[in-house]
């Protein structure tokens, strides 16, 4: 017996080894993936360590590909995300579709984010595309002191031919892994239709192995055990086996957008020659509360 405990702490002391020398690794190949990126493109000074390293991670600590991995990213959010965000006015079709929430916490404390699929109805890739990075902004800003991942449940309840959307999903995917990268935690898909399979053998090539190890598909009888080994009852759905609903989130987003632009409008009202502005701020409220009273409270 004494035996097998000294030979489990030699191999537990190993693995802390092992771990001490990647992080330190980690750590080094860091700053020279920094030092790089900087010379290039000096707005890389304005970015924490932590993103560096999920860059490095995600190509192995190759400096040379993470550096141009993190290059591609800074240049993307410059053109395509121009003030910083994506505001609500400019993913209107697929917010009013309902079928995103984020809501509670797994076990290890990492944020949870639902997709309803069946409600899915393609839009404009380009709009998808916003909505996605609107999205993926709101769960990583969720995240808790500490954590870096978040958990996803796909709920594919519904779908159908009509939700199909390969252009949409392999946008979302280059999103996620080339601009996102080290961010999925794990990935539940549940209630899978058989015709699924047909858009999931056209979109699998284009994942990479890495984020293909955090995708679990759940049989249907699994479901309620499969998602409670991973998020306490409290924090799970009812529909999933839990004792939560599912909040509408994006009611929420959009009457606290609501009165955000109309703070803006007051303020801009005074400012005559910033006219266009005002009624552009105008157009947002009437078009989002028009958006608002669409929403469906079937949940």
């Amino acid at each position: 017996m004494s035996s097998f405990k000294i030979g489990a702490s030699i191999s537990s002391d190993s693995v802390h080894m092992k771990e001490d020398e990647l992080e330190n690794k980690e750590i080094e190949r860091s700053k020279v993936m920094r030092a790089i990126v900087e010379i290039q493109d000096p707005s890389a000074k304005d970015v924490d360590n932590s993103m560096i390293c999920r860059f490095l991670r995600a190509r192995d600590l190759d400096t040379d590909k993470a550096s141009a991995m993190f290059l591609k990213y800074l240049y993307w959010r410059k053109e395509f995300v121009p003030n910083g965000f994506i505001s609500l006015s400019e993913i209107q079709n697929d917010i009013a579709q309902n079928k995103l929430f984020m809501q509670g916490r797994d076990k290890t404390g990492s944020p949870i984010l639902i997709a309803l699929s069946g409600r899915h109805k393609p839009t404009s890739v380009e709009e998808f595309k916003r909505f996605v990075t609107y999205s993926l902004d709101k769960i990583c800003a969720r995240m808790p002191s500490g954590h870096e991942k978040f958990t996803a449940i796909a709920d594919l309840q519904g779908w159908g031919y009509s939700n199909s959307d390969i252009r949409g999903y392999l946008a979302a995917l280059s999103i996620l892994q080339d601009f996102y990268p080290e961010r999925l935690g794990k990935l539940f898909v549940i209630h899978v239709p058989y015709i699924f399979m047909t858009a999931w053998k056209a979109f699998c090539p284009f994942i990479d192995k890495n984020t293909k190890k955090k995708i679990i598909f759940v049989e249907n009888k699994q479901v309620q055990l499969t998602l409670l080994q991973h998020i306490h009852e409290s924090q799970l759905p009812e529909r999933y086996g839990g004792q939560t609903t599912i909040s509408s989130h994006s009611r929420m987003l959009i009457c606290s957008f609501i009165v955000s632009l109309c703070r803006r409008c007051y303020s801009s009202i005074h400012q005559f020659s910033n006219f266009k502005l005002f009624l552009k701020i105008l157009y947002d409220i009437v078009s989002i509360g028009l958006c608002l009273i669409t929403f469906s409270d079937d949940l």
